[in-house]
């Protein structure tokens, strides 16, 4: 992965933070990202994750009904944040969903598992093969909806990744279940008047381009926030965790991405296809080969070093023909007065 992108020192309460560019890969911020944390409700990220898999599979759709057991609706009913289901009510995959994602419901996360995964048991052993293939190296599952257990952890780190994750294995459905500022279902006792929530997500409506993700929140794992937006075609993912007020959540994590977009810029080195300098090669008709960019190529770049940048191609050693079309054979690194080089991959 590249280096972390250095810049002015920036300060912030959050005990726990991390922020990334996913245009270019760049670690922009780390302050004890890897430590194994609680993950609170920002867990139902990974239950929507494998819901996502489902659906896109084919072995789940949005329109399929499950019933809400009464066992299920007894013991998660009026623990924590709730989607207010009611016993032996049909509820549609989507509109669990939303309950999950909106209104951070536990119960809806419950329901959602037994129905597509049998038990919640078989759904977190879901959870747990997909946190495997995806690389997650500090986090651990024991149940869908992040209520504290000992055997449940994540990292701040892996938190980002099920969010880049999701951004890019399933746009569609990440567009229409993580923007949703509210979502209406159940009804009150007495009057039964339709319950409307609103989604906890502090960047939206506050953060130009916000559309995702996840609020948590225990009395062990305090106030945290895995949250992204997109701006100029430059997305950024942030997580912050450890907060001692929802007030300081709200505040630090605006502030947290307004610093990520307006202390650094992604500058664009070249095109997809575009020959950026030649290589030697040993065992060829030609002494050199053309070294060109296998994708359109951007660099991160803390803002005011852009003016001040330098390139050079530099070969990987040892080239011998033949090689695959589409084969690395150097990088492009860029320069710039103190501050680490970034490297680009350039393939034949």
């Amino acid at each position: 992965a590249p280096a972390l992108a250095q810049a002015p020192a920036y300060q912030t309460e959050a005990p726990i933070a991390f922020l990334k560019d996913l245009q270019t890969g760049s670690v922009l911020y780390a302050k004890d990202a890897d430590k194994r944390i609680p993950p609170a409700s920002m867990g139902k990220m990974m239950s929507t994750y494998v819901a996502f898999k489902l659906i896109k599979a084919g072995e789940a759709n949005l329109n399929q009904l499950i019933t809400v057991r009464p066992e299920t609706w007894k013991k998660w009913h009026s623990q924590g944040s709730t989607m207010f289901l009611s016993p032996d009510e049909q509820v549609s995959v989507e509109n669990l969903l939303h309950g999950i994602v909106t209104l951070s419901g536990n119960d809806a996360c419950v329901v959602l598992a037994e129905g597509l995964g049998g038990t919640e048991e078989n759904y977190v052993a879901l959870m747990n093969r997909e946190a495997q293939r995806l690389g997650l190296k500090g986090s651990h599952f024991a149940n869908t909806n992040g209520w504290p257990d000992p055997n449940e952890y994540v990292t701040a780190r892996d938190l980002a990744m099920i969010a880049e994750a999701t951004i890019r294995d399933f746009p569609d459905l990440y567009q229409r279940f993580y923007a949703k500022d509210s979502f209406t279902w159940g009804k009150t006792m007495g009057a039964g008047q339709a319950i409307t929530q609103g989604n906890r997500n502090p960047l939206l409506g506050a953060v130009p381009g916000a559309d995702g993700l996840k609020t948590g929140h225990t009395e062990e794992a305090g106030y945290g926030f895995t949250g992204s937006a997109v701006q100029n075609g430059r997305r950024l993912v942030m997580v912050v965790a450890g907060l001692p007020s929802y007030g300081a959540r709200v505040a630090t994590s605006r502030n947290f991405m307004n610093w990520g977009f307006a202390a650094f810029q992604n500058l664009q080195l070249g095109k997809k296809g575009q020959v950026m300098g030649q290589v030697a090669i040993e065992g060829a008709a030609e002494r050199t080969i053309p070294a060109v960019a296998g994708r359109d190529l951007f660099v991160t770049l803390p803002r005011g070093f852009a003016m001040e940048r330098k390139t050079a191609v530099e070969a990987l050693p040892g080239l011998k023909a033949p090689l695959k079309a589409g084969a690395q054979v150097g990088n492009l690194v860029v320069t710039m007065p103190g501050q680490p080089a970034r490297k680009v991959p350039l393939v034949t």
